[in-house]
């Protein structure tokens, strides 16, 4: 804000940009190094930020990780996407969400920043409390995707099959990133032919 109260919005978009910059930065490093073995001061040196005023945008570390948890969440779940075809009752759009959520191939990348931070839920509070943030997310997302589908269904079968959907999509992160050099598409072409399957079987 200005000495008048307007946006300084010169301002705003440098600390916009000057974040940006943080967060592509230290999800490369977190990528490369894993999280556990990478400090702010690490941060403060790649980006060329002073670690003042990272700790002056970021509270710690783990609110950093949130950060960028919150736009890959925001970038893979397209809940606007989601939503659209709820409302208008399109269910082969919302078919087409729930694959993609179940097996859409992640990149490398993606892959071991996802098991790396998985490894930190056990050990770290404040990353286990991002990681329920993010089912608490998801689960509402698949929820509203499968009341609209199969809206006779009860709780405790939406349970079911929202866990059996996100066993699939871990499952394959994990064969993807424990035998890379495996050809994955002849079986994400059966799990997606099996999971179609169970999505109709709910609507009966």
């Amino acid at each position: 804000m200005t000495n008048d109260g307007t946006i300084d919005r010169p301002r705003a978009a440098r600390s916009a940009a000057r974040r940006q910059h943080l967060l592509l930065t230290a999800r490369n490093l977190f990528v490369e190094k894993g999280f556990h073995q990478t400090g702010v001061a690490q941060i403060a040196n790649a980006s060329g930020i002073a670690v003042g005023q990272i700790y002056r945008d970021f509270a710690n570390k783990e609110a950093i990780i949130a950060a960028i948890c919150e736009a890959d969440l925001a970038g893979w779940l397209q809940e606007d996407v989601l939503e659209a075809a709820v409302v208008a009752g399109d269910s082969q759009a919302i078919r087409d969400w729930i694959e993609r959520v179940a097996i859409e191939e992640p990149s490398k990348e993606e892959r071991r920043l996802m098991c790396d931070l998985l490894a930190e839920v056990g050990r770290n509070p404040i990353i286990a409390d991002i990681n329920r943030k993010v089912e608490q997310r998801l689960n509402t997302s698949l929820e509203a995707a499968l009341v609209s589908l199969a809206p006779g269904t009860t709780k405790q079968q939406r349970v079911t099959m929202m866990d059996f959907i996100l066993s699939l999509s871990w499952g394959m992160v994990a064969r993807m990133e424990l035998f890379p050099h495996r050809e994955h598409e002849t079986l994400r072409r059966y799990v997606c032919s099996l999971l179609r399957q169970e999505i109709a079987a709910l609507g009966r």
